[in-house]
């Protein structure tokens, strides 16, 4: 009887329409498919991404990334540095600071560039009384020595040799005169450059915040002329000066420890690069004037768009040569600085030397620090 139920249950499971084993499968398959799908791990899986996961199997949107860091503003951040930058984030180290210390007499010139300073400056300055040269090829009674003492930082000199049968470097002289003669104008007197230049060098050793100009009528080869500078120990602290570029401030000059400037009237050497020529890279007004009423700002050599110049500041006499006999009016203060500040109206800076004839009259020192205190708007 037993055996016949069985075979009853068996047979109405296999008859068409039931679905009870169907449902039984279909409900595992779904509860397997739950399975699986619990076991993906979702989340974010880019590894540049701050919440990455490294564990996430499939992303989910959820990624978050740092904010770029903005480009920083480059300048001097020290609140108490002179070109303190509000807007700068990183420092440049360009950070300047006011100077203590005086450069050439005033601490106002240290961040003034070199065109900008007033220099005083004596025309001719080897050619002396004291050097044994006497007018009329004189320009000055006293030497090198009481010029530095007295606050002279640029000088004209003449380079020739002493005679024209022999052109070697041990033969240059300064000498005052034309060349062109037919003999040396070392013939009027002679004054031995490296004697001279090395008391210059042993002052500039000594007072290393002053920067000193040379300008040198050259009658010698360039190569003389730098042994002589090679000599006496003068050639390291030779600046070049790139044509057009703008000066440097006379502090950035002492720290570079490049405190002389050379310029000589001749074209420029490729060869000799701390020889600037004169007439490319400065200009001069008016030399040896009639009267001082004909003294005026007017370019007469050189290239009148570079800012470095030389107001020249002596009379001539009626036979052209310089006139000590009228130098107190020429040198008077306030003479130099009201014509100063006419050079100033005209061409909109200070004029970069104010070179006179027999220094001991009057007081071009003091003009040049007075011009150099006036306030423009260019500093």
């Amino acid at each position: 009887m037993d055996t016949f139920k069985v075979l009853v249950a068996i047979s109405l499971l296999l008859l068409p329409g039931c679905t009870y084993l169907d449902d039984l499968n279909s409900e595992d398959d779904s509860q397997n498919e739950e399975i699986v799908e619990a076991e993906i791990i979702r989340g974010c899986t880019d590894s540049d991404a701050e919440n990455y996961n490294p564990e996430a199997e499939e992303d989910d949107g959820s990624c978050e990334y740092e904010e770029p860091e903005p480009e920083p503003v480059l300048g001097c951040t020290d609140s108490e540095a002179e070109n303190y930058d509000s807007n700068a984030t990183q420092d440049d180290g360009t950070c300047q600071y006011l100077e203590t210390i005086p450069c050439n007499g005033l601490v106002i010139l240290c961040h003034r560039t070199y065109d900008q300073v007033t220099f005083p400056e004596t025309h001719n300055s080897f050619s002396t009384h004291e050097d044994n040269i006497y007018y009329p090829a004189s320009n000055h009674r006293t030497g090198f020595q009481a010029q530095w003492n007295a606050g002279m930082r640029a000088f004209m000199l003449d380079t020739h040799y002493l005679t024209t049968a022999d052109q070697s470097v041990s033969q240059v002289r300064f000498c005052h005169g034309d060349s062109d003669r037919g003999f040396s104008p070392c013939t009027y007197g002679a004054v031995d450059p490296w004697n001279w230049l090395n008391k210059l060098e042993s002052e500039m050793s000594s007072e290393d915040r002053d920067i000193v100009t040379l300008l040198i009528e050259n009658h010698v080869e360039g190569d003389h002329l730098k042994e002589i500078f090679d000599d006496v120990g003068l050639t390291d602290q030779m600046y070049i000066h790139e044509m057009n570029a703008e000066w440097p401030t006379l502090i950035e000059m002492i720290n570079m420890d490049k405190r002389l400037v050379v310029f000589w009237e001749q074209p420029g050497d490729s060869a000799h690069p701390y020889f600037h020529d004169f007439l490319t890279h400065s200009w001069t007004t008016n030399y040896a004037d009639d009267d001082t009423a004909s003294m005026d700002c007017e370019p007469l050599r050189g290239d009148s768009n570079q800012p470095a110049f030389h107001m020249n500041n002596w009379l001539k006499n009626q036979a052209g040569l310089s006139d000590p006999t009228r130098a107190g009016e020429a040198n008077d203060v306030d003479f130099m600085v009201d014509r100063a500040i006419e050079c100033i109206d005209t061409h909109g800076k200070r004029p970069t030397f104010i070179a006179v004839d027999w220094w001991e009259e009057g007081d071009v020192v003091e003009a040049a620090k007075r011009v150099n205190l006036l306030e423009l708007d260019s500093d």
